[in-house]
Formats: C-alpha cells, structure tokens, sequence
C-alpha cells in the first residue's frame, strides 16, 4: 500500500510516520525541507520536497498513492482561512487527478458547525471540498492539542494561563500521538468507506480551572488560570505581532465554541484515547518551565 503523508516533521505526522514505518509501511513524506527529517526516519521513508500551497507539485508528488494523511498547513502569520483554502485547492486536485482512494484528515472539533469558529472554518471547508472529490474520506475531528501549551511557557511560567472560555467550561484535551494512532489505524484499515467522521477526544473532557490544577501537580509550580475578556485578549495577540485576520481567527476558535456547542459526536469508547494530560505535561513542560521553581 503506498500511503503519502504530509507534515511528517509535525506534532502529529511525525508520529504518523514512526508508526507506519513500524507496520512495514514505507510512506512517502511530502515537505518543504526534508532536511528537516531525523537522520534514522530519513532512511525508512521516500521524501519529496513540495509545498502544498503548490497544487501542480501536489498532484506530482502523490501520483501512484493509495492513501493520503492530510494536514492543513499554516505559515501561522497570514490569514489562516485563505491559507487553508489555498491547501485545500491542492489536495482536492491531487485526489481528483490521481484518483487517491483513501484520505485521512485531521480537522477538529467545532468544524461541524461549518461557520462561525475562526480558524476551525477552514477544516470545515477542506471537509466539504474532500468529500466532493468520491474518494474514501476519514475526517478526525480533534480536540485541544496538549502541545498548544508548548505556545504558553512564559505564562507558565510566570503562573499564569489567560484564556477567554469560561473556566469551568468542559472540552476535549488530546495528544497529538494519540491522534497519530488513530489516523495510522485509519490508514490501514480497510474496513470503511465513504465519509466518516472520526472524533478524537482523548481521555478526558477538562476544564480550563482543571488544567490548572493538572499542571501545577505535573510540574510543581503552582499554574493558576485567569478568564479575561475578548478585546483583552485581541490586545495580546495583536502585542505578539499577529495580523488581525489571524487574531479574529484566533479568537474564532474559542468564541464560536463557548456558548451552547455540543461536539456532534459524544465521548464514548471510539472517540476516547488513553493518554493523560498529566503524564503528558510531567514528561514535556516540567523541565522546559522549571528554572524557577521553588
């Protein structure tokens, strides 16, 4: 089976890759630089330089493949929606032309909403433009990436988290490598067709005040979350050097998910995933935070 991967450097296609490579699969990664690639992945995989904003170079690069994980990318400075439509142009184009039977996407939770949730808009309009295409379509509805607090170590810190959710409000928390597991089992499975929707909420639904006492116990030092309101917030990011089309899409994520959203699909055994916040941020924030603890 010839499986393409893009991101194979990211927070989850790089764990796509180590596990198809240890299920025999020899994938094809697609990337700007595959310099960037570990000198021990570089030899189990078939690199090919591309950028996926480059629909000609798409198309090339996925040509023969069977399955595709695709990931939106984002220069993370631009507007996000125009970036995302723009990849989305790519790989519809690669799955038309090439006739890819298989995809796996990962989008995230709040893309069934389809408008008004920022950035997650764009997931929602690659979803349609994929289904479209006739192919075979797994889209992996994400929860809150635990690396996102990777953006956050000043506030950690100082002890600070700021957020604009309501600090009791309930949501998916998950690790990219569980993702990564069920985006490889998807892959490979061959028993689903058609258009499937594949949430992956992690072990746990958390509030922000949760997370809170999470990270204090897994890292030592005591984590408290502040709520602060939306232009608060639009100030912060806009003092980061974001373009306000990226701070609106930003702000997005969260404001069009705080009031009355409910995922469209439930926690349950196929949506659940087994690794805990708390292990994760004892393993991969308490010794990039720790110069100051007391």
């Amino acid at each position: 089976m010839r499986i393409a991967v893009t991101t194979p450097t990211g927070n989850v296609g790089r764990h796509v890759v180590a596990a198809l490579v240890r299920a025999g699969v020899r994938p094809r990664v697609l990337l700007r630089d595959p310099g960037r690639l570990a000198p021990e992945v570089r030899k189990e995989v078939d690199a090919v330089p591309v950028d996926q904003y480059d629909a000609d170079a798409v198309v090339a690069a996925t040509r023969d493949v069977d399955a595709l994980f695709w990931v939106n990318p984002t220069s993370g400075h631009g507007d996000p929606l125009a970036e995302y439509a723009r990849a989305t142009d790519s790989v519809v184009r690669a799955v038309t032309e090439n006739r890819i039977g298989r995809v796996v996407f990962q989008s995230s939770v709040g893309a069934e909403k389809r408008h008004g949730a920022g950035e997650i808009d764009g997931l929602a309009q690659t979803e349609i433009a994929l289904e479209g295409t006739g192919a075979d379509v797994t889209h992996l509805r994400c929860g809150y990436f635990f690396t996102n607090l990777e953006f956050e170590l000043e506030a950690l810190r100082a002890g600070t988290l700021q957020v604009i959710l309501p600090l009791d409000q309930p949501m998916a928390w998950v690790a990219p490598r569980d993702i990564a597991e069920v985006a490889t089992t998807r892959l490979l499975a061959p028993a689903w067709s058609g258009r499937c929707v594949q949430a992956v909420h992690g072990p746990a639904d958390l509030t922000w005040r949760q997370v809170g006492g999470i990270l204090t116990a897994a890292t030592g030092r005591r984590i408290g979350v502040e709520r602060i309101t939306d232009d608060a917030m639009r100030a912060r990011l806009r003092r980061a050097g974001m373009a306000e089309s990226l701070v609106e899409a930003v702000l997005g994520m969260s404001t069009g998910l705080r009031e009355d959203f409910v995922p469209e699909q439930p926690r349950t055994l196929r949506t659940t995933t087994p690794t805990p916040l708390a292990a994760w941020a004892h393993d991969q924030l308490r010794h990039r935070i720790a110069d100051d603890v007391p």
